[in-house]
C-alpha cells in the first residue's frame, strides 16, 4: 500500500520549511516510527517518522528543497514482504551489541539525535549520564562522553588535508549556505532596527546580596528541589516580573495603531545554540517559583541545543532577557525582540571599586542595559523600570514581599 509522506502542518507564523537531512534512501527498509527526514523551519527542526514498516519508494523533495505545509515529500510503501525483516535485524544489531546496551534501550530514555550520535561512534548509551528531563540522554551528553573518552571517537578523514593545506600556505575559504534560522534572525534584527525608535538606558547592580544568598542556600535549595541548582537568572526573571507589574507600559506591545497591554508576564530567555539565538518563553512568571524558573530554563537550554524546542514554546512573550555575560560581555545594547517594547541585557559580574557611605569598597558589579521602543515608552518609565529591577536585586527580600 502506497502512502504519501507529507511535511508537517506548519503554524501560521511559519511560511515554509527546508529539507535538511534524509535519513533513509529510496529502497531502504524502514521500521514504524523510525526517523526518515528532518525539516528545518525558521524556528525549529521538525522530525518526520515512518507511518509503518516498509520502504521509501520515491523522494519528491531533495535536501535543500523548500517545502510547504502538508506538501508531499516522499512516497512510502507499507507492508512490503520482508521489509520489516530486513530492517529489524539492522536496528536490533545496533541496539543489542551487548546485553547492557539492549537493556539500556528499554530502561533509559535516549533522545533520537543522541541515539544516532551514539550509534555512529559505537557508544553504549547505558554508560552515558543523562542530563535531560527524567534522566534522558541528550546529544550533548554523548558529545561530552566522547570528549572524556577520545579513544572511542572515530578519526576524521578531513583532518589531514586541512593540515596539509595550512602548511602549504594556502588561503582557505569555505562557502556554506545560510541556514533558515540564521536568515530569520537577520530579518528580525533588521526589522527591529528599521521600524522602531530604539533607545538604550544603562544602570549597574551590586550582585553581592544575591551572591551571598545563593552561597548560603544553594545546597539546601538543590536538595529540596530534586537537584535543581539555584542560579542568577531566576532572580532576574522574578525581579523583571515584579517590575513589569509595576510598569505595565514596558510589558505592552504595539499592534498597528493600537497599544496592547498584557495582564500577564511571559518572559523570553535568550538561549544561544550552534545554529543561532532562540528565545523560549516562560509563561506566567509572576506565579512561578525560583525552582520552577531554574528547572524550566535548564530544560529549554538542553532542548534548544538539540533542536527540540517546539514553535509554541518560542511564540509569544511580553518581555525578553538576554545574558551576554555568559560569554564575557561587559556592556552591550540588546536589540528588541518584536513586537515587544523592551529587552533587558545582563552582563559579566566584575569586581570594581565603589563608593559606599563615603568609603571605597570592592564590590561584584554588573552593568544592566534596557533597550526600549521610544514610540511606546518615555525615558522616565524606562529608567524607573530599570531602577526598580536594580532595587529588587540589591535587596532580594523585596521580591518575596513585593515592595
Amino acid at each position: 500500500m502506497s502512502i504519501e509522506i507529507k511535511a508537517p502542518t506548519f503554524p501560521e507564523s511559519v511560511a515554509d520549511g527546508t529539507i535538511a537531512t534524509w535519513h533513509k534512501k529510496p529502497g531502504e527498509a524502514v521500521l514504524r516510527d523510525e526517523l526518515i527526514v528532518d525539516i528545518e523551519t525558521d524556528k525549529v527542526v521538525l522530525e518526520v517518522v515512518a507511518p509503518a514498516d516498509g520502504i521509501i519508494s520515491e523522494l519528491k523533495k531533495g535536501e535543500g528543497d523548500t517545502v510547504q505545509s502538508n506538501e508531499v515529500i516522499a512516497i512510502f510503501v507499507a507492508g512490503i514482504p520482508g521489509a520489516a525483516a530486513t530492517a529489524a535485524p539492522q536496528a536490533a544489531a545496533k541496539a543489542a551489541t551487548t546485553t547492557e546496551k539492549a537493556s539500556a534501550t528499554t530502561d533509559k530514555l535516549v533522545n533520537p539525535a543522541a541515539r544516532k550520535m551514539a550509534e555512529e561512534n559505537n557508544i553504549n548509551t547505558s554508560i552515558v549520564a543523562g542530563s535531560g528531563k527524567d534522566g534522558r540522554v541528550m546529544k550533548e551528553d554523548v558529545a561530552n562522553h566522547l570528549k572524556s573518552t577520545p579513544a572511542a571517537a572515530p578519526a576524521t578523514s578531513t583532518a589531514a588535508p586541512v593540515v596539509a593545506l595550512e602548511a602549504a600556505g594556502d588561503r582557505i575559504e569555505k562557502r556554506v549556505p545560510m541556514t533558515r534560522l540564521r536568515k530569520r534572525i537577520a530579518e528580525r534584527l533588521l526589522e527591529a532596527s528599521n521600524t522602531t525608535a530604539m533607545l538604550t538606558t544603562f544602570n549597574e547592580v551590586n550582585m553581592a546580596p544575591i551572591m551571598a544568598l545563593r552561597a548560603k542556600y544553594k545546597d539546601q535549595f538543590e536538595k529540596a528541589h530534586g537537584g535543581t541548582r539555584l542560579g542568577f537568572m531566576s532572580f532576574f526573571v522574578k525581579a523583571a516580573a515584579e517590575a513589569l507589574r509595576r510598569f505595565p507600559a514596558v510589558n505592552a506591545s504595539i499592534d498597528n495603531n493600537d497599544i496592547v497591554y498584557h495582564g500577564y508576564q511571559d518572559i523570553g530567555v535568550a538561549v544561544s545554540t550552534e545554529k543561532g539565538l532562540v528565545v523560549p518563553v516562560l509563561r506566567n512568571t509572576e506565579s512561578m517559583s525560583l525552582a520552577g524558573i531554574e528547572s524550566t530554563i535548564r530544560d529549554f537550554g538542553l532542548r534548544a541545543r538539540d533542536g527540540k524546542l517546539s514553535i509554541e514554546e518560542m511564540s509569544g512573550g511580553t518581555f525578553t532577557i538576554t545574558n551576554g555575560g555568559t560569554f564575557g560581555s561587559l556592556l552591550s545594547t540588546p536589540i528588541l525582540n518584536l513586537p515587544q517594547a523592551a529587552i533587558l541585557g545582563m552582563h559579566k559580574i566584575q569586581e570594581r571599586p565603589m563608593a559606599v557611605n563615603g568609603k571605597v569598597e570592592i564590590l561584584p558589579m554588573m552593568y544592566l542595559a534596557l533597550s526600549y521602543d521610544h514610540r511606546l515608552l518615555d525615558g522616565k518609565d524606562a529608567v524607573q523600570f530599570l531602577v526598580a529591577i536594580k532595587d529588587l536585586l540589591e535587596d532580594p527580600a523585596r521580591i518575596l514581599l513585593e515592595i
